[in-house]
């Protein structure tokens, strides 16, 4: 079988679309992951074990059950769902925005658990001297613990980013195998298979072998040099 014939325009627009997907949510998780990070690591709230709990759900609950959940709670009954219909945007079911909404929850701990991992080990002492020197704690933040911190920042955005290219429960859950809409990498594997498309099968699961891979490789790159900075 030629390349054209492995490589269809559904094959490409199924990339494209992880990419995408994999891409907004990194962005998203980095953002709202590290003040809840920043937040689990020095809190000492009897909240705390629940909060770390929650976080950490993911890791231990089926994905389809997650996205079974998450469907409910976007679709017209869903109390998310009458709220962005009361807003007039319709719901997020079987649509890119709930891709995105549920990538975001699967893969929280992906990002939460390295970051907190990185401010623990830096401990209190480069934000107490920052303290002396008069720095405002946002100043702080910015400009000494994010810096240490940023293995761990790093650790977190790969692990994201290969996460959501690997999701297949929660996607298939809640936005089903939509053409151009929600159908990524994996359910268009599954698709292939259904249908017999072996060929296509092999190349794009060869693809995601030598993605992941990559990104072994890059953990443990960035764990080397995160041991470095701390020595």
């Amino acid at each position: 079988m030629s390349a054209q014939a492995v490589f269809t325009y559904e094959a490409g627009q199924a990339i494209w679309l992880t990419l995408k997907l994999a891409t907004i949510t990194t962005l998203c998780l980095l953002v709202l992951a590290t003040p809840l990070a920043w937040w689990l690591a020095h809190t000492r709230s009897r909240f705390r074990a629940w909060v770390s709990a929650a976080v950490a759900l993911p890791l231990v609950l089926p994905p389809t059950v997650l996205g079974f959940y998450l469907l409910v709670l976007m679709g017209p009954q869903g109390w998310l769902g009458q709220l962005t219909q009361s807003l007039g945007v319709g719901v997020f079911s079987f649509s890119f925005t709930g891709l995105v909404l549920g990538s975001i929850v699967f893969s929280l701990p992906f990002a939460v658990q390295p970051m907190e991992h990185a401010f623990e080990r830096m401990g209190p002492r480069p934000m107490e001297v920052a303290a002396t020197l008069r720095a405002s704690p946002w100043d702080a933040f910015w400009h000494v613990a994010l810096p240490l911190a940023r293995g761990g920042l790093v650790t977190a955005a790969i692990l994201c980013f290969a996460h959501t290219v690997g999701e297949f429960g929660v996607v298939l859950m809640i936005g089903g195998n939509i053409p151009g809409e929600t159908r990524v990498v994996s359910t268009h594997i599954y698709g292939l298979v259904e249908a017999g498309e072996f060929a296509q099968v092999h190349a794009l699961a060869a693809g995601l072998v030598v993605f992941s891979l990559t990104v072994l490789m890059l953990l443990a790159r960035a764990k080397r040099q995160t041991d470095r900075v701390a020595t």
